[in-house]
């Protein structure tokens, strides 16, 4: 096991309070726990922004009965294969389907997965949630 570092932090007393209810909403048992989880969400997003490699899902909502919107999304899904690893396909009602994609890859060609899905004219909510493959990042 690694050995623990300990390190004290400076807080304006009021960010303090804001930070120990942002713990107890989390349910977080200490602020070392909350500490480590802002680290690492600020390294996954430097790996992010190093065009590292990494995973992310793809999530959107779109009505089904908007012409040729199916074949729009399938077809771009083709086009980037090499980067889409998996996916479900939800019924949500009649009118209404959510597609969760998972992919990996460099940051940049998932961003360019994500915005060539996301702004297809009849999706109407998506959002890309950028992650990490976890290699090189300590828990």
């Amino acid at each position: 096991m690694k050995q623990l570092a300990r390190f004290g932090v400076s807080l304006d007393e009021d960010l303090l309070a804001d930070f120990d209810r942002l713990i107890e909403r989390r349910k977080y048992t200490n602020r070392s726990e909350a500490i480590r989880d802002l680290i690492r969400g600020n390294l996954v997003g430097q790996q992010w922004d190093e065009n590292k490699e990494t995973v992310a899902t793809i999530t959107f909502v779109y009505d089904h009965h908007v012409p040729g919107l199916t074949g729009k999304l399938t077809h771009i899904q083709h086009d980037f294969q090499g980067h889409i690893m998996a996916g479900m396909h939800v019924h949500l009602d009649h009118d209404h389907c959510l597609e969760v994609l998972v992919a990996k890859g460099k940051g940049a060609a998932i961003r360019k997965v994500a915005d060539a899905l996301l702004s297809v004219k009849g999706v109407k909510h998506g959002k890309l949630t950028m992650t990490t493959t976890g290699k090189g990042l300590s828990i």
